[in-house]
């Protein structure tokens, strides 16, 4: 299965927003589960906005840094996770759509340095060894730095870009600085803007696998907890993001077959993963 990355940059693209309408609309097969993490090391806001601090902040990235420094890492990623499939309008949680909330002050990236690359190996054994997919948000800096890694251990990494100019010349720096580091990227386009698809492809010169409609109050469901409109499962937005779902499992698998044609794996610690 696959490990996907999403990036972004200035502007303001909606990383999170995006990262939120996949998890809680990619198809799924029984016994798979879809887990979203959030790697900003800027900080998450999935427990301050959809989830509007109900839970606190006793679930998240911050507390497996104690759980590194214990030797208990692997253990400890599963207890963090929150269960958000009742979110996707079923009557009963089926406990398939699962989020690992991000840290809640930037302060607190500092103690994850050793943490990133394990979490790399972590995602990539959930893939290869569970058959669940892993989304992972590393917002505008995380693929850069010491997060970084997660993008170069990810089957895909796609940057989601507004089809505005400001975003579009803040789109340009970052991808060509990601192309440098991990190789071909692709664009999830949040159709806010003027420029069609074409010529955010022709300006960027990467392709745009999935376009997401710009639709802000259902847009804010996600981002700020906003009160769920009748049938949003339903909306253009989430209809898109199914169809984009799929479209980015066949990027990333293409992606992954060109740099391991033979399929061959490796043992990295006990987990199982492409070369």
């Amino acid at each position: 299965m696959a490990v996907i990355a999403l990036a972004g940059c200035s502007g303001a693209p909606g990383v999170t927003t995006t990262a939120l309408a996949l998890l809680l609309s990619w198809p799924l097969e029984s016994g798979r589960r879809m887990i979203l993490a959030e790697c900003d090391p800027d900080g998450g806001s999935v427990l301050h906005g959809l989830l509007q601090g109900t839970l606190g902040d006793r679930y998240g990235l911050r507390n497996l840094s104690v759980a590194a420094r214990q030797g208990d890492l692997g253990n400890a990623f599963w207890r963090q996770l929150i269960d958000l499939s009742s979110e996707d309008g079923k009557s009963e949680a089926s406990h398939d759509r699962l989020l690992l909330p991000g840290i809640t002050d930037p302060a607190q990236a500092a103690s994850l340095g050793s943490v990133w690359k394990a979490l790399g190996v972590i995602f990539r054994g959930i893939a290869a060894e569970h058959g669940h997919d892993v989304l992972i948000d590393l917002g505008r800096r995380g693929a850069f730095g010491p997060s970084g890694v997660l993008a170069e251990q990810a089957d895909a990494v796609f940057v989601v870009v507004r089809n505005t100019l400001r975003c579009l010349q803040a789109a340009e720096g970052r991808v060509r600085a990601l192309e440098e580091r991990i190789g071909d990227v692709s664009v999830v386009m949040v159709n806010e803007g003027p420029y069609p698809a074409g010529e955010v492809q022709r300006v960027l010169q990467v392709p745009v696998v999935a376009t997401l409609p710009y639709a802000p109050k259902d847009a804010q469901v996600l981002s700020d907890g906003g009160e769920q409109p009748r049938h949003f499962t339903r909306s253009a937005l989430m209809k898109a993001a199914r169809t984009g779902s799929t479209l980015l499992v066949q990027r990333a698998a293409l992606r992954r077959a060109r740099l391991d044609p033979a399929g061959v794996s490796i043992a990295v610690g006990g987990v199982t993963r492409a070369r």
